[in-house]
């Protein structure tokens, strides 16, 4: 990579670095690109040069944002209290934010994309990382999937965390009970 292109990726990622730091903590319309381009020491032209406009760089930010919680997600297969460790890493790093912008995904277009994909790669990882409890293809792998999706989603660890007050380590310990609770391998009823 020349000198040139490695600085238009610095600068490109200080604009990521931003963008997603103050949507993390606002309103997606609460944010222009004057905010970003100062968050990042920027103008606002380069930001328009390099993203189009403040939908293209939601989108790019939702993109970055999901490769930087794919590598952060790394968990064992099967490992129930190491899978639910590293998904409480992420909620309580992101949690809120994701909150935040999950609110938004009727109105704000980019924001549904961005959902829409989170969800496919959260439904990825959980065939991954729950792959030795899952049932063959079909209705009773579906099933168990959207039982699996419903008891790690960032909802339940909203509800836990901040509606109900509960200190991570109760919070973790309900999650691991939800999910070997739903084991398919443990249902005689499937």
């Amino acid at each position: 990579m020349g000198a040139r292109a490695a600085a238009m990726e610095v600068t490109r990622t200080r604009v990521l670095e931003a963008a997603a730091a103050l949507w993390m903590r606002r309103w997606y319309d609460d944010v222009t690109l004057q905010h970003v381009a100062d968050e990042a020491g920027v103008s606002v032209q380069t930001i328009v040069n390099h993203f189009g406009g403040k939908e293209g760089l939601a989108d790019a930010v939702a993109d970055w944002v999901t490769s930087q919680t794919a590598v952060n997600r790394q968990a064992p297969t099967g490992d129930v209290a190491a899978i639910v460790a590293v998904l409480f890493a992420d909620y309580e790093r992101h949690g809120d934010a994701n909150v935040l912008w999950t609110a938004q995904m009727d109105r704000v277009p980019a924001i549904a994309r961005a959902a829409a994909h989170a969800r496919s790669q959260h439904r990825a990882w959980l065939e991954q990382v729950f792959a030795d409890r899952l049932p063959a293809p079909g209705p009773a792998r579906e099933h168990a999937l959207n039982l699996h999706h419903a008891a790690t989603d960032v909802y339940l660890w909203k509800l836990w965390r901040r509606d109900l007050g509960l200190s991570r380590q109760d919070a973790e310990r309900a999650m691991c009970d939800l999910l070997t609770s739903i084991d398919p391998r443990n249902r005689h009823d499937a």
